[in-house]
């Protein structure tokens, strides 16, 4: 028989392809998922023999490289539960400082919102939930990451519009926006081999990856469907690789736009890029 405290360390010992600190976070989020144990609860004793099978199972999974947040199939955003699948990227904690920057710089009623690339819905659905009567639409290439939005738009009782559409394809069906934002695909190629198992074995390649030759290309996309799409004075937010700031930067000044900043996230590395259209 072992204590809660002894089963997270054994555990996380076995979960090699993350750091010690990382490894203890997965197994309690796994235990407190399938037992109700937090990490208060160090001296309730265990039989592993008598440990359910789903958990054993997950665990596994969890071993496997298999993120936790696609094994129980929710992730958190800004303090809220978000469904997610192998169609969605799993939200991050960089996209919750791109939104808070939005609500933030943003406090007027009734503003149009589009989020390309939506994914899971999380930033449509954030956006919606956190400032003031705002129209939301979010839009994505995938039915499927579709799907999963608009179930989380039901769940969390947010009105999105979802719009299934290839943006480098078609135009956009909708103007007259006061807010642009996206987290567009923008990992060359070449850095999959520097890539987690995990990432890129587990989440969409589709939501991940650029071309090597052409880094910006949803950026510059993006940003041209902007121009016609959102009102004077309207603000295009972008998610960025910490490498490319300075590229995204310069593309959206040579396409018009003003107000064009650089923002770091908490760790100080580029991440955001914002800018007024004229």
């Amino acid at each position: 028989m072992i204590n809660y405290n002894s089963l997270v360390k054994k555990w996380a010992a076995e979960l090699e392809l993350y750091e010690l600190p990382e490894a203890q976070n997965l197994v309690e989020w796994l235990l407190e998922q399938h037992l109700g144990l937090r990490r208060v609860d160090m001296m309730n004793f265990l039989e592993e023999k008598d440990l359910p099978k789903s958990l054993l199972d997950d665990f596994e999974r969890l071993k496997k490289g298999e993120p936790i947040q696609q094994i129980l199939g929710k992730a958190p955003f800004y303090g809220r539960e978000f469904q997610v699948s192998r169609d969605t990227l799993i939200p991050r904690n960089e996209t919750e400082e791109l939104v808070h920057l939005i609500i933030k710089e943003n406090p007027q009623s009734g503003l149009k919102i589009l989020d390309i690339g939506t994914g899971t819905g999380c930033i449509p659905i954030t956006l919606f939930l956190e400032m003031n009567e705002a129209e939301v639409y979010g839009l994505d290439v995938s039915e499927s990451a579709l799907a999963i939005a608009h179930k989380n738009a039901e769940e969390l009782k947010a009105k999105v519009h979802c719009i299934h559409l290839d943006i480098l394809e078609e135009e956009l069906p909708i103007g007259d926006l006061d807010i642009l934002v996206s987290n567009p695909p923008y990992i060359p190629e070449k850095g999959k081999e520097k890539m987690h198992r995990n990432v890129l074995d587990f989440e969409p390649q589709l939501a991940l990856f650029v071309p090597d030759e052409n880094p910006l290309l949803f950026y510059r996309r993006i940003a041209i469907l902007g121009k016609k799409a959102l009102k004077p004075k309207g603000k295009l937010y972008f998610e960025i690789h910490e490498d490319y700031g300075k590229d995204v930067q310069n593309l959206l000044f040579d396409l018009g736009y003003s107000e064009v900043e650089i923002i770091p996230d908490l760790n100080g590395k580029d991440r955001m890029v914002k800018g007024k259209n004229l």
